[in-house]
């Protein structure tokens, strides 16, 4: 990647904007920051000072202007570009194979699959859960914005991998051999409402190769269909798909049928073959289609795919089953939660066994908040028991006028919960933060 760079102004300081100056400081003389947010605090303005970096309190004329893709800033270059820039030449010292996942649901899902299928190679990981280098914690708290990838690479330095695979929010930064979009579950306003998700994520095809949600690519990326692979469980045009599935709680099996799927190594696969894996529900099932379809592009064999797949048990703290006194409890806690995926979740428990569900969760853990007169609505259409949990749920309960059980502490919910056969717990939370209460 070739940019026209000079006097590189950093803006955004909030969401990764620190670590990409600092890093610009190793290539230019001036850099300067612009704290657009107001969120910069002195520890890390005194760094930045002490490191050579301005912190400005706006825009400098003819500075090449860096911003994130969501930022209301008339920008250059995205932080996305500039991240891929400044790792270029990491990529090509290390000349392992990169993926980058984005999307708006099941992005972490999608790339502890792929850690599953890849964990030979050891690979170095970046999600919202954390960053390992092969089974070893670099960092548990840390974000995906696309800064954070080089925070992670930095942290690996010493350690030996044989692949990356990147989570990243809004896009892709041009490293990847293959870029996936998992789906665009909800298409939401960004930029003030002057742009929208689906064209920031049109980033990933930068990527070599790009594996997309068949209905996404369809409705908003179709000219790129030339270096595009799809997938999904219910339209048979997508280039990986499923002939049948039968979805169990502990292990749902189904038959995938890859037609035509481009490679890097620039073959055609046809294949059909059986996978048995933990997905009770239809988007769980996407992910599995999402990873499975991201290791054959890289050349991966149906063997490897149908190994990691099964060695997959969910994410402990996301999606995952457990059981705890005679009751099997089935959680689904996750920032990004939306309408979608919990009517997913709803049918799926609908089949279950003496079912309660716990629906709840807090505010203002991700950008965009959950659509609740939609969600109220969806929850009309299902004859299941209910209890709220939180704020998100009295305020559903309140707004959809249920007749449901309220505690403010989930886990007095849970402790309810345990008088029935199966407990889906919904909660829209980051699962660390649910622990600490």
């Amino acid at each position: 990647m070739k940019f026209n760079i000079s006097r590189p102004l950093v803006t955004d300081l909030t969401h990764g904007g620190v670590t990409i100056a600092l890093e610009m400081r190793k290539h230019f003389p001036e850099v300067m920051a612009w704290d657009f947010y107001g969120t910069l605090d002195d520890d890390d303005r005194k760094m930045l000072i002490e490191k050579g970096v301005d912190v400005v309190e706006g825009p400098v004329n003819g500075s090449t202007v860096i911003a994130p893709v969501h930022c209301p800033v008339r920008s250059d270059l995205t932080h996305h570009e500039i991240t891929g820039w400044l790792l270029a030449s990491w990529r090509r010292e290390k000349g392992v194979p990169v993926v980058e996942v984005t999307g708006v649901k099941g992005k972490t899902s999608t790339v502890w699959i792929l850690r599953s299928i890849m964990g030979d190679l050891e690979p170095l990981v970046l999600s919202s859960l954390g960053s390992w280098a092969g089974d070893e914690l670099l960092r548990r708290d840390i974000s995906i914005a696309p800064a954070s990838i080089i925070e992670t690479v930095n942290l690996a330095e010493h350690h030996d991998y044989g692949a990356a695979i990147f989570e990243v929010s809004l896009g892709g930064t041009g490293l990847a051999d293959v870029g996936v979009l998992t789906n665009i579950a909800e298409d939401y306003g960004i930029r003030r409402g002057t742009s929208r998700a689906s064209r920031a994520k049109e980033q990933i095809f930068r990527s070599r190769l790009v594996c997309c949600e068949y209905r996404a690519f369809w409705r908003h990326y179709s000219r790129f269909q030339e270096r595009t692979n799809t997938f999904s469980v219910r339209d048979a045009e997508a280039t990986l798909h499923v002939d049948d599935v039968n979805y169990g709680l502990e292990s749902t099996e189904a038959t995938l049928d890859a037609t035509g799927l481009k490679t890097l190594a620039g073959d055609r696969l046809d294949a059909e073959f059986r996978i048995e894996t933990f997905a009770p529900a239809e988007h769980q099932l996407s992910n599995v289609l999402a990873a499975a379809s991201a290791a054959l592009t890289l050349g991966f064999d149906v063997e490897d795919v149908q190994r990691g797949v099964k060695d997959y048990q969910g994410i402990p703290g996301r999606t995952s089953m457990r059981q705890l006194k005679g009751t099997t409890i089935i959680e689904e806690i996750n920032p990004g939660l939306n309408v979608r995926a919990i009517d997913y979740t709803l049918k799926m428990a609908m089949e279950l066994p003496d079912p309660i569900i716990i629906l709840g969760g807090r505010y203002g853990v991700t950008c965009e908040e959950i659509d609740e007169a939609r969600l109220s609505e969806t929850l009309s259409n299902y004859d299941l028991k209910f209890i709220f949990t939180d704020e998100l749920g009295y305020s559903i309960m309140r707004r959809s006028g249920m007749d449901g059980i309220y505690f403010k502490n989930p886990e007095d919910a849970l402790r309810v919960g345990l008088n029935h056969r199966t407990v889906v717990l919904i909660y829209r939370s980051d699962y660390g933060d649910l622990t600490k209460r």
